[in-house]
């Protein structure tokens, strides 16, 4: 009995009082209030104050107090949008928009992929490429448009190309800087545990890359809509770019703020797709919850 008293662990004393202060549960009635008052707060989420912003736009045009020439109402702007569609142009214009903007999306994203990986795993690739990728981050996506115009003309070549342009530099920066800054304490593990370069690879470097890539992927689909604006704004006969260089020559200003809310509007889109991504490929992660 003596031998057991003298090896039962002692603990601090109040060492109690502070374990039941520490685990004491939330009260629940707080936690639904707490919800019910940020769901008052922001109803619509993310969109809120998007929302709340068009109505106040639609209400200051509905006063007259903003003329229609300088920024038509909310309203009048979908209606003309609704005209385009009844005309049979809408639908048109924005499949060939979203056309462009993907081909060029996919061999932007190509591009900056291989590089990033290729960049980030070897010396040699950094050596290769991160000088080239460095410059080209630092040059606007309207600086080299005349460039692309004579060297490829005024084609479709010349918009793909722009947009690719635009997508490849941000994912090759994101993913070499997320694969250069895994813990290398992981990797030094995995290697004790006898893992071989390609697990190292494929269980410890591009899993860990992963929510860098993700950044980056939010980048280069928001850099896409960018290439693919500038890309519209020359000799097209078709799209979203060419209904609104249209608008422009007739002073057509509601088509004119048509058109920049769909690129608006795919702008949101690609970051909500980005959102998505980042919660399903991302759930072994636990992040940062704000209140």
């Amino acid at each position: 009995m003596s031998a057991l008293l003298e090896t039962r662990p002692l603990s601090p004393p109040g060492a109690r009082a502070v374990a039941k202060q520490r685990f004491v549960p939330r009260a629940p009635h707080s936690t639904r209030l707490g919800r019910v008052v940020d769901s008052l707060r922001w109803p619509l989420g993310i969109y809120t104050t998007p929302v709340v912003l068009f109505v106040l736009w639609e209400v200051v045009s509905r006063l007259g107090w903003l003329p229609e020439t300088i920024a038509p109402a909310p309203t009048t702007i979908l209606h003309a949008g609704y005209e385009l569609y009844q005309r049979g142009e809408l639908i048109p214009s924005l499949t060939t928009s979203l056309g462009r903007a993907g081909t060029g999306l996919a061999i932007g994203l190509a591009v900056g992929v291989t590089a990033g990986v290729l960049g980030g795993l070897l010396r040699s690739g950094e050596y290769l490429f991160n000088g080239v990728f460095q410059i080209l981050h630092t040059i606007p996506l309207l600086a080299i448009l005349p460039l692309m115009i004579v060297w490829f003309g005024i084609d479709e070549l010349t918009k793909v190309l722009l947009i690719s342009f635009g997508a490849a530099v941000p994912m090759y920066l994101n993913l070499f800087a997320a694969i250069r800054g895994v813990d290398h304490r992981l990797v030094e593990m995995a290697r004790s545990a006898g893992a071989g370069r390609f697990r190292q690879i494929t269980r410890v470097l591009l899993p860990g890359a992963l929510p860098g890539f993700l950044v980056g992927l939010r980048f280069s689909l928001g850099y896409s809509v960018l290439g693919l604006v500038a890309a519209e704004l020359v000799n097209v006969d078709q799209g979203i770019g060419f209904l609104i260089n249209r608008a422009q020559t007739y002073l057509q200003t509601d088509q004119v703020f048509f058109g920049l809310v769909v690129y608006a509007v795919l702008g949101l889109l690609a970051d909500q797709l980005v959102r998505v991504l980042e919660r399903v490929l991302l759930a072994w992660r636990p992040g940062y919850e704000a209140s």
